[in-house]
């Protein structure tokens, strides 16, 4: 598991990293009272691609328990092609840590551009919505 920077690409330069869970286009029905679009509807975005990924790895349904180190780091504008990728940073016993990046292309831009990333923990839980160990699937041992 790769240790995420949270800090790292503060110019939102670079390359998007981890698996792609989420790709959307932002809309005018997405935007704040200045035009931009709104920092929740991205941050529900985010929540569900890290939840796709956390239901991946855990191989149950998971529960958002809490969000940290945030950095809203540019605008988002209408017309911003938004794609939001995950990196696994920790499994404990019935929970995970993902870090997500959030990032857009831009029409007239041709270098994807972070605009947002943060640190998503979710919850494995049963069909009662019990926590439940994650279910880890061990790497098959070579002959």
């Amino acid at each position: 598991m790769k240790e995420p920077q949270v800090h790292a690409i503060p110019d939102g330069a670079g390359e998007p990293d981890g698996d792609l869970c989420i790709r959307t286009l932002a809309m005018p029905a997405d935007t704040n009272a200045n035009g931009d679009i709104f920092g929740g509807w991205l941050l529900s975005q985010m929540d569900v691609g890290g939840g796709v990924f956390a239901s991946k790895i855990a191989k149950s349904r998971t529960v958002t328990v809490a969000i940290e180190a945030m950095n809203f780091r540019k605008a988002v504008y209408v017309g911003d092609l938004v794609s939001v990728y995950a990196n696994l940073v920790r499994i404990g016993r019935t929970s995970l840590t993902v870090h997500l990046e959030a990032w857009v292309l831009r029409r007239k831009e041709e270098q994807p551009i972070l605009v947002t990333d943060g640190n998503f923990t979710y919850v494995s839980i049963d069909d009662d919505g019990n926590p439940q160990p994650v279910r880890r699937v061990e790497p098959p041992i070579a002959t």
